[in-house]
C-alpha cells in the first residue's frame, strides 16, 4: 500500500471524536516541531528516501504524507503523493514565503506564529505577506451605483441607461 494511501486510510479510521482529536493533536505537535527543525536550516533542501527524511523529522513515512500533503502546495516542485513509497527519493524544498501565506490561509496560528521564523523570513517581509493576504481575501463590490456612469460608455446616468 502506498503510503498517502494509509494516510488517508488512518485519518479515515477513527472511531469516536475523543479519538480523532488525540490524533490531530498529537499530529500538530508532531507538525510542528517538524517546521522548528526546517526553519532552523532554511534554504537546506529535505534530501533522500521517503524513510530517512521522514526519521530526520521524527515521524513515521505516514505521518510524511500528511505532512507533505499539507505543504505540498508551498514546495517549489510538488510531489506526488500518490505514487510515493518508502524506498521512494525526495528532494524537498519549500517556497518560504508561499509557505508562510499558506499558513495564514489555513488558519494555522500555531505555525505562522513560530519563533523560528525570525531566522525565515523577516517581521517586515512577515507583515508584507499578512497584508497581501488580507487584500486578497478581503471582499470587494463591484455594484454599480444608480447615479454612477453607465458602465456600457453612454456617458448617462446608469439609472438612466442600463439600469
Amino acid at each position: 500500500m502506498k503510503i498517502f494511501e494509509a494516510w488517508k486510510k488512518l485519518t479515515d479510521s477513527f472511531t469516536d471524536e475523543q479519538q480523532q482529536l488525540q490524533f490531530w493533536n498529537a499530529y500538530y505537535a508532531t507538525e510542528t516541531e517538524a517546521y522548528k527543525k526546517i526553519f532552523l536550516n532554511p534554504g537546506h533542501d529535505l534530501k533522500g528516501s521517503v524513510a530517512d527524511v521522514a526519521k530526520s523529522l521524527d515521524m513515521e513515512p505516514v505521518m510524511l504524507a500528511g505532512f507533505l500533503d499539507g505543504a505540498n502546495t508551498s514546495l517549489k516542485t510538488a510531489v506526488e503523493l500518490d505514487k510515493l513509497d518508502d524506498a521512494d527519493e525526495l528532494d524537498i524544498a519549500f517556497d518560504m514565503e508561499k509557505l508562510y501565506y499558506n499558513m495564514i490561509t489555513a488558519k494555522a496560528k500555531w505555525l505562522y506564529n513560530l519563533q523560528e521564523w525570525d531566522g525565515v523570513l523577516t517581521a517586515q517581509k512577515r507583515d508584507e505577506i499578512l497584508r497581501k493576504w488580507r487584500s486578497d481575501h478581503t471582499a470587494v463590490s463591484n455594484k454599480v451605483g444608480r447615479n454612477d456612469p453607465c458602465p456600457c460608455g453612454s456617458g448617462k446616468k446608469y439609472k438612466n441607461c442600463c439600469g
